[in-house]
């Protein structure tokens, strides 16, 4: 746990899930900076009234700091819900003072403060602002605020696309703020997301079908090499079973199964409520709207009932956020290894240099290797 002073006072902080042994703060700078803008540092002070929206906050931070004005949070992760959640009742903050919604709920009508947190996709970025700008009127008070690395000439030029003219402050301490005056004569035009393409041929049954992508997804303009690989190393079964994509994305691997084997029950899970819905359309687009199958935004496979599956799905992300971390990775290897029945299997692909054969093995007892090529392997783990 860490603490963070703000204008306001101190406040008690930790990512989700919380690790006593994890070093990384649940805030940064971008978070610091944009919290002292709020208060006058360095110019008029920004009393924040009527509906205040924080889209992008990360972990909690600035919801939980600006709580006596009843914020909405919006975002795509079901770990900033929860970690925003447990903040809240770590500070002593009721679970009513701050609006929880997703990226894929209805936003406010009305928006009269709008802090967005710069996400790292652009994609996902442009999806927002053009969902939430018709409740942004002239009058609305719009703070972006990044890391450096974070704020592009084209994240400014969404803005001023979308919203209205942009400008940036200066940079301290490698954050930046983005200043957008809204412009209410700039057209309304819907969101060009979700976007589909069709797979290439030669990766097995998902060959020639159509994924569907909403903003924000990893590779969501086309299938990266990784899955790529996975698909063409992915086990071939019969049979009636119940298998987890986890982490599914945009669910390329678990239609692939359920096209493979239509006795197959098939669990999309993931934490992004985009990728979860974009599973779905991914899914029903290529069996049908009646087509059987589980879509769950959690953290992981918590919630799985220990020993109910039988095969287990995974191509790991080693980030998050902008730090490169394997603490996701052990989650989900642990926590498939709770929910395999024995006998059940674990198959994962991932970057060679990331060693995951050394985490199986620690985890599960064994791990051999299915298939390699010079950049990817793909890992079997048997639960015994």
């Amino acid at each position: 746990m860490n603490r963070l002073t703000t204008p306001w006072g101190e406040l008690d902080l930790t990512r989700f899930p919380e690790d006593p042994r994890d070093l990384l703060r649940a805030w940064d700078a971008a978070d610091e900076y944009l919290l002292r803008h709020l208060d006058g540092v360095g110019g008029e002070p920004v009393e924040p009234s009527g509906t205040v929206v924080v889209a992008g906050d990360r972990w909690g931070a600035l919801v939980t700091a600006l709580a006596e004005h009843r914020p909405v949070q919006i975002t795509d992760s079901f770990l900033t819900q929860e970690a925003t959640r447990a903040n809240l009742k770590r500070n002593g903050i009721g679970p009513d003072e701050v609006r929880l919604l997703s990226s894929r709920d209805t936003p406010p009508d009305r928006i009269d403060v709008l802090l967005v947190r710069v996400p790292k996709s652009l994609a996902f970025l442009e999806d927002q602002l053009h969902r939430l700008a018709p409740a942004v009127h002239a009058g609305t008070v719009v703070v972006g605020t990044g890391m450096v690395t974070e704020i592009h000439t084209s994240t400014l030029r969404l803005f001023e696309r979308i919203l209205g003219p942009t400008r940036t402050s200066l940079a301290v301490k490698k954050a930046r703020l983005i200043f957008c005056s809204p412009d209410p004569g700039l057209p309304r035009v819907p969101s060009p997301w979700p976007r589909s393409y069709t797979l290439p041929a030669g990766i097995g049954a998902a060959s020639g079908r159509t994924v569907t992508n909403h903003a924000g997804i990893f590779c969501a303009e086309r299938l990266d090499i990784g899955t790529r690989f996975f698909l063409r190393n992915l086990p071939r079964r019969r049979g009636p079973e119940r298998v987890v994509d986890l982490g599914c994305g945009n669910g390329v691997v678990g239609t692939a199964v359920a096209l493979a084997n239509g006795e197959a029950e098939v669990v999309f899970a993931d934490e992004s409520h985009q990728a979860v819905a974009s599973a779905e359309a991914t899914f029903r687009e290529n069996l049908g709207a009646d087509a059987a199958a589980e879509f769950r935004v959690g953290d992981g496979l918590s919630g799985v009932p220990a020993g109910t599956v039988d095969l287990v799905l995974n191509n790991p992300p080693f980030h998050t956020h902008r730090a490169m971390t394997d603490a996701t990775a052990w989650r989900m290897f642990t926590g498939s290894r709770a929910a395999l029945r024995r006998g059940g299997e674990l198959w994962v692909v991932g970057n060679r240099h990331l060693g995951y054969h050394v985490k199986l093995r620690r985890i599960f007892g064994n791990c051999e290797v299915v298939a390699s090529d010079p950049k990817f392997v793909v890992l079997r783990a048997v639960r015994n």
